[in-house]
C-alpha cells in the first residue's frame, strides 16, 4: 500500500488534489465555529446550491470560465442570507431554505430544458457529489487556489477580534461602536467565497460536512473560541488529507471519502468528551 501511494504521489496531478485538498479544508474550518455559534450551520448547503443554480446557468450560455458568474452571485446571496437572518419577519433557517430549495430547483430546471450536454445524469450527480475534477486541476488553478486560500486565512486572521465580538454579542459589539454590518459582510464573502472552492471538493450537497464537523467536533472537547478554532483547522486538514489519500488507492468518490472520514473522527470526539477530557 506504501509503494502504490508513493508511486501516486509521484504524479503531478495528485499532488495538487492533495495541495488544493489540504487549502480547501484549511479554509472551510475558520468559519465553522463562527457559524454554529450564529446558528447559521446550514448556510454552506443554501449557498452551495445557489452555487448550483449559477453553474447550471453558465453551462447553458457556455462560458468558458463558470467562476466569472458563479462567485459572484454566491457572495450577493451570502449578504442577502446573513441580512435576511436578522430580519424578524424571515428567521434565518427561513431564508436558507427558501434561497437554496429554489436555487436547487431552478438550476436543475434550466439544465434540463436547455442543457446541450448528452449525459445530463452525470452532470448533475458530479456537481451534486463532487467529481473528478480535483484531479484534473491545472498548475494555474492550483496557484489561484493559494492565492485565494492566503487571502481568505489572512482577512479571517486580520478581523479575528472582530469576527469574535460578532460572533457570541453581536448587540454589544454594536453597543461599543463595532460596525457589526460591515463584519457580517466580511463573513459573508469569506463563506460564499470558501463555498465556491469547497464544491469542486466534496459537490454542493457535501460542502456543509467541510464547516460544520470540525466545528462541532472540537467543541466536545475544547471550550475557548481560539482553541475550538485552531481544533478545527486540523481537524479538518487532517480528514481531508486521510479521505483523499483512501479515495486515491480504494478508488473511492473523493467527497463522500472525505464526509465519512469526518464523521467518524466526530464520534471519536464525542467519545472523549463524554468521558471527561476536557481543555
Amino acid at each position: 500500500m506504501i509503494e502504490t501511494l508513493m508511486r501516486y504521489l509521484q504524479l503531478p496531478f495528485v499532488r495538487y488534489a492533495l495541495i488544493v485538498g489540504v487549502l480547501i479544508a484549511l479554509c472551510s474550518s475558520l468559519l465553522g465555529v463562527t457559524l454554529v455559534l450564529k446558528r447559521f450551520s446550514f448556510i454552506g448547503d443554501g449557498l452551495s446550491h445557489v452555487a448550483f443554480g449559477a453553474m447550471a446557468i453558465a453551462s447553458i450560455i457556455n462560458l468558458t470560465n463558470d467562476m466569472l458568474l458563479v462567485m459572484p452571485i454566491t457572495i450577493i446571496s451570502a449578504i442577502l442570507l446573513l441580512w435576511t437572518g436578522q430580519n424578524a419577519k424571515i428567521k434565518g433557517d427561513a431564508a436558507i431554505a427558501m434561497i437554496s430549495v429554489g436555487a436547487l430547483a431552478i438550476g436543475y430546471l434550466l439544465m434540463n430544458k436547455f442543457s446541450t450536454s448528452t449525459n445530463l445524469s452525470g452532470d448533475v450527480c458530479s456537481t451534486l457529489f463532487g467529481s473528478t475534477s480535483i484531479l484534473t486541476l491545472t498548475k494555474t488553478e492550483v496557484w489561484l487556489c493559494i492565492i485565494i486560500s492566503i487571502i481568505v486565512v489572512a482577512a479571517f486572521v486580520f478581523f479575528y477580534n472582530k469576527i469574535f465580538a460578532v460572533t457570541f454579542d453581536e448587540s454589544f459589539a454594536r453597543a461599543i461602536g463595532t460596525k457589526a454590518n460591515t463584519y457580517n459582510f466580511i463573513i459573508a464573502v469569506i463563506i460564499a467565497v470558501i463555498i465556491v472552492l469547497a464544491m469542486n471538493l466534496v459537490g454542493s450537497l457535501l460542502v456543509s460536512a467541510l464547516i460544520i464537523f470540525p466545528a462541532l467536533s472540537a467543541m466536545r472537547v475544547f471550550k475557548s473560541f481560539k482553541a475550538v478554532t485552531l481544533c478545527s483547522v486540523v481537524f479538518s486538514v487532517v480528514c481531508a488529507l486521510t479521505g483523499m489519500l483512501i479515495s486515491i488507492l480504494d478508488g473511492t468518490p473523493v467527497g463522500s471519502t472525505i464526509v465519512a472520514v469526518d464523521i467518524v473522527v466526530f464520534f471519536v470526539f464525542c467519545i472523549i468528551g463524554k468521558v471527561g477530557v476536557k481543555a
